[in-house]
């Protein structure tokens, strides 16, 4: 089964802001974090309207005067949505209707009471909730519902936080019952934000917070819980009698401007008019309205509308120069899609470059028919070093990447550009959704193990950005070299990240510039893909091990943000109530997952226990029990994530978990092979290099174990480490240098069979001169253990069957330390080709090589004698 191809959008050579507005009858929709209305995005920009007085005869609050003046004053006000907290009469929506409004109608019932210790209770409140709202949910004018407003946090902890997700989750059912498209959410706020509900389409939140730093760390943390939803400020406000008018203007002001250039959905201010009506009763002690009772217009009104007429833009002043760089190979599949989305984004000084990495499909043609895309072909070598193709034509000051199977938000660059130059960040990143049009194949492949996910250190600091929806200063990517030329697939990314935080730089994340991810649309098109992160990680374990653990999986210090479950969880989260379950934020922290568990999933496991058990079984009955329980573990893993995985409710069908569990199964080992394979097979060794095992010089050499030399120009230690740095990099000898961590400086990785790591240290010699002493350490590969184990293991068993039988197997051991001495042999020959490597890199800096006891070498080339290469 697979998924269909992507739609094409039919705005040719338009702009989504160049689109017809839609009509006010148009239904809003969701789209990724944000709504849309037709083709145009549907930013919120709401008031709060009511409660008022109830009518002579108990009915709501309607004079159709009353209520087309007041509507009349939020048209104007720039609003395009009004709250309200009952279920309208059909006349109100009308009405709306006729002034360009939205209604977000909040149910309402009896919610101050411990209802969800009763059955029969819930159940009455949902058929309350069918009745109230059966007239009014497929009415034009209605944005959504939100099934409740503002829990107690006291009766939420008395049911319980998931007896209370399952109510509000059935009473969204209950909403959709009659109207399947209508958006539902409920009204939360900071003491009971924990919840998490699992049918909502939105998150809705209350915020009263008046400290400008508070606020939009709230906001930020409050983007990390809506993760991949709409985040809508569904209350805020100030009190002008207790603050003062003036100060409620500049809050509002700049609560607008924070809401909507963190990325949120929207925002509901409270609210339109100080007439209010709660408990019975009219309030007049406060007055958070923007008008009077009287309905007159206060300062704050016309901050509002200054706001809401114009949207405060998201990059600030003149904005930089974008090169937006795809690196594509045999992508038509996605292409036109991508590069149809890219023509339309919203971002003023923009160029697009595609880089055709020599495909042989129809990237060409395709790409000929958007002439605003500039086409840079090269022979196939890689994703890196299409990237880095990408960077040098490039004309921007910053530079954006995607993928050829992605199509961007129009507003991706507003977002991540605009969240880039307000940080101390050098790289920015953001989500990438499944788009609507991908299938349940694709949507169970996103919910499988291994997928691209961002990983988070804190609300706005990254770990990892994937490669799909990243955006870089250009002049960072050069200061660390570009993409490391070594990736071809996969991994490029990676390795970008954690060179720049390496230098001591900052990757930020921007929750609203988003794009959308088409995922492998069958079960080949994933396993290939994660062969291919198999291969990278065998790479990036290479230049940079402290990132991974001894069986080379990668350890990540932040949290990791995918509908993927890294590992099964068998606790329920804590939540911090506060005493007496009082406090005003009440935080919820997850369980930690079991990882342990998933080793039983990986190839180390079958390879070292599940295969074992199993040959033992055969072997000797008794441990078959063992086998079986062991492989039970392995399978009951794999369903237990699959089961605690997210899949959108709309996606999700009867095959879609176990299809999640078959690939939990199959990932590890497509991926722990190809791993293993890399780095088993791997050749580091230029072959430049290689040619001096044919010179005389090589084979006269020792293979000394420290080597020094004297230098009198100047030339540092850590000058000198940085030549031989840059000549390893020149002849493409694969090396890692010390982050800081390590007890040596560079470690240089020589045949498949060991590396070796250098260290030095400088002595002063008199008259301004210095000795540079490098010691060479060889160190075993993994290869050479893996094989030299596997030998013993092999003759054990061999001797154990046989040894009765034929004695003369014992004989078969001495081939151990047969296969030691090839090994030493090999580290003999790689500390000889570095001692030669850092003589050469010595001679071209005009050092004099020195023996054991400190004297000049005879024949050692004089300074004077060395031949400056050209420039």
């Amino acid at each position: 089964m697979t998924s269909a191809p992507p739609s094409q959008i039919d705005l040719p050579g338009t702009s989504y802001a160049e689109a017809q507005e839609p009509g006010p009858s148009v239904p809003v929709t969701l789209d990724g974090k944000f709504f849309r209305q037709g083709r145009r995005k549907f930013l919120v920009k709401g008031v709060t309207y009511g409660p008022f007085a109830p009518g002579p005869g108990g009915e709501p609050f309607f004079d159709e005067r009353r209520t087309r003046s007041d509507f009349r004053l939020i048209e104007q006000l720039g609003a395009n949505l009004i709250r309200i907290y009952e279920p309208p009469p059909v006349a109100l929506l009308d009405l709306a209707l006729e002034h360009n409004l939205k209604v977000f109608i909040d149910a309402r019932w009896n919610k101050d009471q411990c209802l969800l210790d009763s059955y029969a209770a819930q159940r009455e409140v949902r058929d309350q909730l069918r009745q109230q709202l059966r007239a009014v949910v497929g009415h034009k004018a209605v944005f959504g519902c939100s099934v409740v407003n503002e829990l107690a946090p006291d009766i939420v902890r008395w049911s319980g936080a998931r007896a209370a997700e399952e109510f509000i989750d059935s009473l969204i059912d209950a909403v959709k019952s009659l109207e399947a498209g209508t958006l539902c959410t409920f009204g939360n706020f900071p003491p009971t934000e924990f919840l998490r509900p699992r049918l909502i389409d939105f998150v809705c939140c209350n915020v009263y917070l008046h400290k400008p730093g508070v606020f939009e760390n709230s906001l930020a943390r409050l983007q990390m819980l809506a993760d991949s939803l709409p985040l809508v400020l569904g209350e805020f406000g100030m009190d002008s009698l207790r603050e003062g008018e003036q100060a409620k203007c500049a809050l509002l002001g700049a609560q607008i401007e924070a809401a909507f250039r963190n990325g949120l959905a929207g925002c509901i201010v409270y609210s339109f008019t100080d007439d209010w009506f709660k408990d019975g009763r009219q309030v007049e002690d406060w007055q958070l309205g923007l008008t009077t009772v009287a309905r007159e217009p206060k300062p704050s009104y016309f901050t509002v509308q200054s706001r809401f007429r114009e949207v405060p833009a998201a990059v600030v002043g003149q904005p930089p120069r974008v090169s937006v760089v795809v690196a594509s190979y045999n992508g038509s599949r996605t292409l036109a899609a991508c590069l149809k989305s890219l023509t339309m984004l919203n971002y003023p000084r923009l160029e697009i470059i595609l880089v055709d990495d020599g495909s042989t499909d129809d990237t060409h043609r395709i790409t000929s028919s958007f002439p605003d895309v500039r086409y840079v072909h090269q022979p196939h070598q890689g994703l890196s070093v299409a990237r880095n193709t990408g960077i040098a034509v490039a004309r921007g000051e910053i530079i954006a990447f995607t993928d050829a199977d992605c199509r961007a938000d129009e507003d991706w660059l507003n977002y991540t550009v605009g969240d880039l130059l307000r940080s101390d960040c050098v790289g920015m990143g953001g989500h990438n959704f499944l788009p609507p049009e991908d299938g349940p194949v694709a949507a169970a492949v996103m919910a499988s193990p291994g997928g691209p996910a961002h990983v988070m250190l804190t609300d706005r600091l990254a770990e990892h950005i994937p490669g799909c929806n990243m955006v870089f200063y250009k002049w960072a990517l050069e200061e660390i070299g570009g993409f490391d030329p070594l990736y071809h697939r996969a991994g490029d990314d990676v390795d970008v990240c954690w060179r720049l935080q390496q230098r001591g730089y900052q990757i930020g994340f921007s929750p609203g510039g988003f794009v959308w991810h088409y995922r492998r649309n069958n079960v080949r098109a994933y396993l290939s893909q994660q062969q291919g992160y198999g291969e990278a990680e065998a790479m990036l374990v290479r230049r940079h091990p402290e990132y991974f653990n001894a069986f080379g999986a990668s350890m990540w210090r932040g949290r990791i943000y995918s509908p993927s479950r890294t590992a099964p969880t068998f606790r329920p989260p804590m939540i911090y109530h506060g005493v007496f379950g009082a406090a005003a934020f009440q935080t919820l922290y997850q369980a930690n997952p079991v990882m342990m568990l998933m080793y039983s999933t990986s190839i180390e496991y079958h390879v070292l226990v599940n295969f074992p058990l199993l040959l033992f079984s055969a072997a000797w009955p008794a441990f078959a029990p063992l086998a079986v329980t062991s492989l039970i573990v392995t399978l009951g893993t794999s369903l237990i994530a699959a089961s605690q995985a997210t899949l959108p409710p709309s996606k999700e069908r009867f095959w879609s978990r176990p299809l999640i569990a078959l690939l939990f199964l199959l990932q590890p080992v497509v991926r722990g092979w190809a791993r293993y394979r890399g780095r088993l097979t791997q050749r580091t060794m230029p072959e430049a290099v290689t040619q001096w095992l044919q010179s005389l010089e090589y084979q006269a050499s020792e293979p000394r174990r420290e080597v020094r030399y004297l230098t009198q120009n100047g030339l540092s230690r850590l000058d000198f480490l940085n030549l031989v740095l840059q000549q390893l990099d020149q002849q493409h000898w694969q090396n890692k240098t010390d982050a800081g961590w390590s007890a040596y400086d560079v470690e240089i990785f020589g045949n498949r069979w060991c590396s070796l790591q250098l260290i030095t240290a400088s002595e002063p010699a008199g008259q301004g001169a210095w000795r540079i002493r490098c010691r060479l350490t060889t160190v075993s590969s993994l290869l050479s253990k893996v094989t030299l184990w596997a030998m013993l293991a092999f003759e054990l068993m061999l001797i154990g069957y046989l040894a009765s039988v034929f004695p003369w197997v014992w004989l078969s051991l001495l081939t151990l330390p047969m296969f030691a001495l090839f090994l030493d042999q090999q580290q003999k020959n790689l500390r000889r080709l570095v001692a030669l490597f850092l003589d050469d890199a010595a001679r071209r800096q005009g050092l004099v090589k020195l023996d054991e006891a400190g004297e000049p070498v005879e024949g050692w080339v004089h300074p004077s004698d060395v031949v400056p290469e050209p420039a």
